[in-house]
């Protein structure tokens, strides 16, 4: 049995081809026969000639069948290879046309690797029907390859260059102390304190990735009823020291938000959003926070807050990560996976998350959530 599809296909279209002309040749020879046998009967005592035959008139009939049949059988047997032959050839021909692009995509398999991956497509443009969905799928699969291996080697940059800042400060502090051979007990603690800080913030950052990481493979814990309610005393407990020190007015409007879900990551959207809106606000400003149902199927979240002014266009990016709009790197404490956390626990639990700018200065962030 020939191994490659193209000889497989053609085999078998040859032979269905051989089967059918071998059914019509049958065919043809019975049909051959009955209509010669109908001829109509002759006077009897009388002879016939047929072919090199002489035959009496009763036998005439079946005579001449048997000519006919011998005539078909003849003919057959030298039409039957012929059409056998030009069906293998024309087979072997469409066949290959074919799967041409079924080649064309194999091939741009092999030649895969991540660093051409943004430079190798299939380019198959005259295939038609299902191969042409394969090849258009497969360049379609590339795309969203090159933009996951984009994705991630800009989050693995930005983790690297974050995470470099909390090291150099931990180096910078205990390499001084160290070479200062006068440093007292004030300046150790004030070095504690620094490094303290300083692994405190890549604590944070790890466990922001590792968050990230666990969302975004949709590895969700014990999913239970929820209500996002519950969680906003908890979230504005937690920087109830930073509303009081930034003079910020909050406003609640709570009422029951019901959904389903991982509760510790659920609990992590809400006080990410309104950590955000506490620590990315101005002084004296105010947050505002909404939760309850939408309709029959969804939940809704909802933080808005003052702040400096967010351009439109700009909007998206704060869901990147290491993004913090045009706060400075240095600005603020945080490593700018807040809203990151949200999108990707969010869009873990089937849900979606938008923002806006707020006129004046500020952002609004909307979560919906199945009910």
């Amino acid at each position: 049995m020939p191994s490659g599809l193209r000889p497989r296909l053609t085999l078998l279209a040859t032979g269905l081809v051989a089967l059918v002309s071998v059914v019509l040749l049958w065919l043809g020879w019975l049909l051959v026969g009955g209509v010669a046998r109908a001829v109509p009967a002759l006077p009897p005592g009388s002879t016939v000639r047929v072919g090199e035959r002489i035959v009496p008139a009763e036998q005439f009939a079946e005579a001449v069948g048997d000519s006919a049949r011998r005539d078909v059988l003849e003919a057959g047997l030298v039409a039957f290879p012929l059409a056998v032959l030009a069906a293998a050839l024309v087979s072997w021909w469409l066949v290959g046309r074919v799967l041409g692009p079924l080649h064309e995509v194999t091939a741009t398999a092999r030649r895969l690797g991540v660093e051409s991956l943004d430079t190798t497509r299939t380019g198959v443009a005259d295939a038609r029907g299902e191969v042409a969905e394969l090849a258009a799928g497969f360049d379609a699969m590339l795309d969203r390859l090159q933009a996951a291996f984009d994705a991630q080697r800009r989050f693995v940059a930005n983790a690297s260059h974050e995470l470099r800042t909390p090291l150099a400060v931990l180096r910078t502090e205990v390499d001084v102390t160290l070479a200062d051979p006068d440093a007292d007990v004030a300046e150790l603690r004030r070095m504690g304190a620094v490094v303290r800080d300083a692994t405190r913030r890549a604590d944070d950052l790890i466990e922001g990735l590792l968050l990230i990481a666990r969302t975004d493979d949709a590895q969700l814990g014990t999913v239970v009823p929820v209500d996002l309610a519950v969680f906003v005393g908890p979230a504005l407990a937690a920087v109830d020291a930073q509303v009081g020190e930034r003079g910020l007015r909050i406003s609640v409007h709570t009422a029951p938000a019901p959904t389903r879900g991982d509760v510790a990551l659920l609990e992590r959207v809400v006080g990410n959003l309104v950590e955000n809106a506490v620590r990315h606000n101005v002084p004296g400003g105010w947050i505002e926070l909404v939760t309850g149902p939408t309709g029959p199927g969804s939940t809704l979240l909802r933080v808005a807050s003052s702040g400096p002014v967010v351009p439109p266009e700009q909007v998206a990016e704060l869901f990147e990560p290491f993004r913090r709009g045009q706060v400075q790197r240095t600005a603020a404490p945080g490593a700018g996976l807040g809203l990151s956390i949200v999108r990707s626990v969010v869009t873990a639990h089937g849900g979606s998350v938008a923002a806006e700018p707020v006129p004046g200065g500020g952002l609004a962030v909307t979560v919906h959530l199945p009910a």
